[in-house]
């Protein structure tokens, strides 16, 4: 008699099952470990602090009436800031964090120079989404923070 014709027992259907249901949950844990090990970790450390400074922050930086336009070409990332009457903003200094949304082996802080009211920093993005976490100060020094998304085509 040949292997192939032995009959199907109790005995190989369990095996089949455990050895299946072993590499489902094997793949499982694999994912999660992934997941939570990459994970970037907290925006803030403590939230509830983080809530109740959040509407006065808000409206003092409403208040500037700011308006953010980013450009990444050339292997450079701008940002202009203007006020309320679209003049270029006083802007006592600035700050970004650039990175990918989803982890943060890729995080880089660049050095900006102010051009003219134009903040440009050479950076080597690949394509893909962004995010940059923009922290910058008024001349009257109110924080102004904004997170922007930005997408480099490849």
């Amino acid at each position: 008699m040949s292997a192939m014709s032995k009959p199907l027992t109790g005995r190989k259907v369990l095996l089949i099952a455990v050895a299946a249901f072993g590499v489902i949950i094997a793949v499982n844990v694999v994912m999660a470990w992934q997941a939570v090990s990459t994970f970037p970790g907290l925006e803030v450390e403590n939230s509830y602090v983080a809530s109740q400074e959040f509407d006065r922050n808000k409206a003092a930086q409403d208040a500037l009436g700011w308006n953010v336009s980013t450009e990444y070409s050339g292997g450079k990332l701008s940002f202009v800031i203007r006020d309320k009457q679209g003049l270029p903003a006083r802007v006592a200094s600035f700050d970004a964090l650039v990175g990918r949304p989803t982890h943060v082996r890729e995080d880089m802080k660049p050095v900006f120079d102010n051009v003219g009211g134009i903040f440009v920093a050479p950076v080597d993005l690949s394509p893909g989404v962004w995010l940059v976490h923009l922290d910058a100060k008024a001349a009257d020094g109110t924080h102004f923070r904004q997170r922007i998304d930005l997408f480099v085509k490849g």
